[in-house]
């Protein structure tokens, strides 16, 4: 049986369509998964399941958002502003960090409103 060009390239199409492509959040390393959704856990502290299962959801979105080497930068930048003294005037005195750590910040809240972590008011 003798199938023509285009008959091939349907069949090729819905190969890939149902192959799919790899999901650009599970990107992020399982040990940076891990350690996001334990330290979500400290900051919300509740039911241990429904709690892994809130701050999962919110990783989920953050990644959904943001490949994972810019997420280590920004999370990184806007962790580092806590730091006192001269060492946390490193990233506190570079302008050109602010806007990607308010973006940052941004997308935490919406994930983490959004994944019913805080509430839309906070």
């Amino acid at each position: 049986m003798r199938t023509s060009t285009a008959s091939r390239c349907l069949l090729t199409l819905c190969a890939l369509l149902a192959i799919g492509t790899p999901a650009r959040a599970n990107d992020f390393p399982t040990a940076d998964r891990v350690n996001y959704v334990l330290e979500c856990m400290r900051t919300y502290p509740g039911a241990r399941f429904e709690m892994s299962s809130k701050c999962s959801c919110a990783l989920d979105a953050i990644a959904k958002e943001l490949p994972f080497d810019e997420y280590v930068e920004l999370s990184t930048a806007a962790k580092a502003m806590s730091i006192g003294g001269e060492r946390g005037s490193a990233i506190r005195d570079v302008p050109s960090l602010e806007p990607g750590i308010k973006r940052y910040r941004a997308l935490v809240i919406k994930a983490e409103t959004g994944c019913f972590l805080r509430s839309p008011a906070r």
